[in-house]
């Protein structure tokens, strides 16, 4: 057995780690996971608002950070949904835009008896508008100096969501995606630190130890990558039960069946090696 394993072509490791990673993403594998304290933090300050509040959804990513980042933006859509808050969406990439629309997508496909046909009384689309912080610093003071009409070009006053909307101070809460800058630190230091506005955030795991510092004061909670968004999505799922019939809810999930079946495989791979090198050593052939 020892000769079999010293002699191993390599390509059969590489075939073995194929195997573990692409076998449970095709079987949709998933396990359990334990929803961290500040993802619970970004969990409460959803469900803990009364139904039928303000939210602004700001969705700061393109299409290359979707596979970390867009598990967090539908938990946050499919969330709100549940208690059928009120929605602004914008975006301060142009990108930002697509990935706008698959949350509307959303609500309008898994929650019509509430979303739609409401558009411009559940949730309203502000678009993308150019400028980075530049657009944080005129939305949190006067939003119509910066948005004068929605994306399909309806001036605000004409929308009952956003008429009597001065600027986003008066919303309940704010939820951030981001893949970077213009993004979470920059809705952070020009919007919920200077006027309060309850924040919390789903960042990349590169943008994770950037955001931490702002716990608890400034930020309510954050959700740190794919981890980040399983387990938000857990934390929903052990509220609603009855969103584990709906596999696109457990998009976060589902990708980290993979992850957790690949680890195991590679401490695995490092534990036989060390162990041929000491069977080795004691034979005096290492």
């Amino acid at each position: 057995m020892l000769k079999i394993l010293q002699n191993l072509d390599r390509r059969w490791i590489f075939l073995t780690m194929f195997v573990a990673v692409s076998v449970p993403l095709i079987m949709g594998t998933t396990f359990p996971e334990t929803p961290s304290d500040q993802v619970l933090a970004v969990f409460d300050a959803v469900d803990n608002l009364p139904d039928g509040s303000n939210i602004v959804m700001a969705l700061d990513y393109d299409p290359a950070s979707a596979g970390e980042l867009q598990p967090m933006a539908s938990a946050f859509t499919r969330h709100c949904a549940l208690k059928k808050h009120n929605i602004y969406f914008m975006t301060l990439w142009p990108q930002g835009i697509n990935m706008i629309q698959g949350s509307i997508d959303i609500l309008n496909d898994e929650y019509p008896e509430t979303y739609k046909g409401k558009y411009g009384t559940k949730y309203v689309n502000l678009g993308f508008r150019a400028g980075n912080e530049g657009v944080i610093k005129l939305v949190v003071e006067d939003l119509k100096k910066s948005y004068t009409t929605d994306i399909h070009g309806t001036n605000l006053d004409n929308i009952p969501l956003t008429k009597n909307l001065k600027n986003i101070q008066q919303v309940d809460l704010l939820a951030n995606v981001s893949a970077g800058y213009p993004g979470s630190q920059e809705w952070v230091l020009y919007g919920s630190s200077p006027f309060d506005i309850p924040t919390v955030v789903g960042c990349t795991g590169v943008q994770a130890p950037i955001m931490l510092p702002y716990i608890p004061d400034q930020l309510t909670g954050i959700l740190a990558a794919i981890k980040g968004a399983a387990e938000y999505e857990q934390a929903i799922i052990n509220h609603y039960p009855d969103l584990a019939e709906n596999p696109k809810a457990k998009e976060g999930l589902i990708r980290m069946g993979p992850q957790l079946v690949a680890h195991v495989l590679l401490i695995s791979l490092i534990v036989l090696g060390n162990v041929i090198y000491f069977m080795e050593r004691r034979q005096g052939t290492a």
